[in-house]
């Protein structure tokens, strides 16, 4: 052996070694791995380990493995013990590493980091059925504070275990002498029902969250089980969800209202949010979901009135205490009320709002939708200059600068500039071919059908899966009565690819009209504004039924439209040829 080898082996090793005297003699002793009192390593037992590190580095494990083992049985040194594992382990050799981390739970029975790691191994090696005893020592040695939370991360253990009914038929073993009691039991039901919802068993898990509740109507585990199981295949799970919500935490009943959102139950959702905003009225967050509710809704008075108290109580707080997910949603109210201001066509107060935008994550999109604002009240080079100096940080940045220019474009109806623009840009990134899509949609603006679907077709053939090009082509052929069965032809495969898409079912229902199908039309388009209350869609909707005679209705549809989107060029044009009487 060499100088340089040796002091390798000196800088290397020696950390090591000293480690294991040093946690002999020196340290003290934790509360999870307790050690005897004085140190076993004499001279022979030292030499002994660092034959062993000499071999491991001399790729001969085994060897290794087996002098740092019964170096630590000899010495009780829990740090030689979860040494002698990790040789184990980086053999690749399950049945030693099981074999040390059990030497290490018995030699220390009190070692919870011992006994962990004999689970661990247990369900590497998929003997699951073997874990009852390690998970009740996980519990028994936890300390009583502790136990609800060992227990509730059980189930996470058991993720990646194949057998998924063995994994919960061996979990409600190891738990059942804790299923009954008065402090853990819900939390217990919970992690079993887990287990067995793993195990795709909904029935089984939706009972182990009723026996939780059953338990404690308090306890949030099981209600969250049940939560995370709610849809209308199983009202069950509601049931339980509602037993527990009188007694929950906001976030709890906030998560709540997110299912409730998600399920287009939106009643259900103001219902809930009066309850939390009676019941905990600092609640912020429930101020900020109703604020968009109303938004959405475009009751505008409302929505402004809510959103600027939930600031108000946000920004009670000192900047620096503000967690990741307020931040954002202040962000959120910022933008809201910007929106707010441009529907009342106060663009001045609209910039304002987007300008107290301070969050890192939200600045770069207020400034693109400030230079939409600044591009309202005419400074329309302004605003272009405003979007061409923000800092791109990835090419996600770069994508959103050029669709924000071109929008902007689109929207003063400079299409020259748009068109120009965008040619410049696909030159410089042929393969983004949203750029594609946007120029075929200034080419129809600007009258060259031939140029749009000759970009359409071309989108269609580099993405045969993307239902957009698709549903233009046809829609721009259905909207000007020209060949309409190739029309219906290409909207239905757009369909057929986005089966739910609420504006191309409204594509449809318009080529149906233009092909004299009035009642289908009615029928696609009232499908359509149920799931989608849009103003072009209400537009298409009220001229259906005003030419099916049906004029109240229609003037009806008409006033939503005009709730919904005053400055839509397709209800603006429709009422002034039809006179319609708003």
């Amino acid at each position: 052996m060499d100088y340089y080898e040796r002091m390798r082996i000196k800088t290397v090793l020696w950390p090591l070694l000293l480690s294991f005297s040093l946690g002999m003699s020196a340290q003290a002793a934790s509360p999870a791995d307790p050690v005897s009192k004085s140190s076993a390593l004499d001279g022979p037992l030292f030499y002994q380990l660092l034959l062993a590190e000499l071999n491991a580095r001399s790729e001969e494990p085994g060897t290794a493995f087996s002098l740092t083992l019964d170096a630590a049985r000899k010495t009780n040194d829990p740090a030689v013990f979860k040494r002698a594992v990790q040789l184990a382990l980086q053999a690749r050799s399950g049945g030693s590493a099981l074999q040390a981390a059990q030497a290490w739970s018995q030699a220390i029975p009190a070692s919870r980091e011992a006994n962990q790691f004999v689970l661990q191994i247990l369900l590497g090696l998929n003997r699951t059925a073997e874990a009852v005893e390690p998970i009740k020592r996980a519990i028994n040695l936890a300390p009583l504070p502790e136990r609800r939370e060992v227990i509730g991360a059980i189930p996470t253990q058991f993720e990646r275990v194949g057998d998924k009914q063995v994994a919960a038929t061996t979990v409600q073993k190891a738990l059942s002498g804790w299923l009954n009691d008065r402090d853990v039991g819900a939390s217990a039901w919970a992690s079993v029902g887990r287990v067995w919802l793993q195990a795709n068993d909904k029935s089984a898990a939706i009972q182990a969250a009723a026996k939780g509740l059953a338990l404690d109507v308090k306890a949030e585990h099981p209600a969250l089980l049940a939560l995370s199981m709610m849809n209308p295949e199983l009202p069950q799970a509601e049931r339980l969800v509602k037993q527990h919500v009188p007694h929950a935490r906001p976030e709890f009943r906030m998560a709540y209202i997110k299912v409730l959102l998600g399920a287009q139950r939106e009643d259900d959702v103001k219902a809930e949010l009066q309850s939390i905003r009676t019941q905990f009225p600092d609640y912020a967050d429930a101020w900020l979901i109703d604020g968009a509710l109303a938004l959405q809704a475009n009751q505008l008075e409302s929505a402004d009135q809510q959103l600027q108290h939930y600031l108000r109580l946000v920004d009670a707080k000192p900047a620096d205490q503000l967690a990741p997910e307020t931040k954002r949603g202040r962000s959120q109210a910022f933008f809201s009320l910007a929106q707010i201001a441009q529907l009342r066509k106060d663009f001045k107060a609209a910039e304002a709002w987007l300008q107290r935008i301070d969050n890192p994550g939200d600045v770069f999109r207020a400034q693109l939708r400030r230079a939409t604002v600044i591009a309202k009240m005419g400074r329309v080079d302004e605003a272009l200059g405003l979007i061409q100096a923000q800092a791109e940080t990835s090419e996600d940045d770069a994508r959103l600068k050029r669709s924000a220019e071109i929008q902007l474009l689109r929207d003063q109806k400079l299409f020259d500039r748009a068109r120009a623009t965008l040619k410049t840009s696909i030159a410089q990134f042929p393969d983004d071919l949203d750029l594609v899509y946007d120029l075929a949609m200034v080419e129809e603006k600007l009258g060259d059908l031939v140029q749009m679907e000759q970009l359409l077709r071309t989108l269609m053939a580099a993405k045969p899966e993307d239902p957009h090009a698709y549903n233009a082509l046809g829609y721009s052929l259905a909207d000007r009565g020209m060949r309409l069965p190739e029309a219906k032809q290409l909207i239905s495969k757009a369909l057929e690819l986005s089966p739910k898409d609420p504006f191309i079912t409204d594509s449809l229902g318009w080529a149906e009209f233009r092909s004299g199908n009035k009642e289908e039309a009615l029928r696609l388009l009232q499908g359509a504004f149920k799931d989608k209350p849009d103003a072009e869609i209400a537009t298409h909707l009220g001229e259906v039924l005003w030419s099916v005679q049906r004029q109240q209705e229609a003037i009806q549809m008409f006033r939503e439209a005009l709730k919904l989107n005053p400055d839509n060029e397709t209800l603006t044009e429709t009422v002034q040829r039809l006179r319609i009487p708003l």
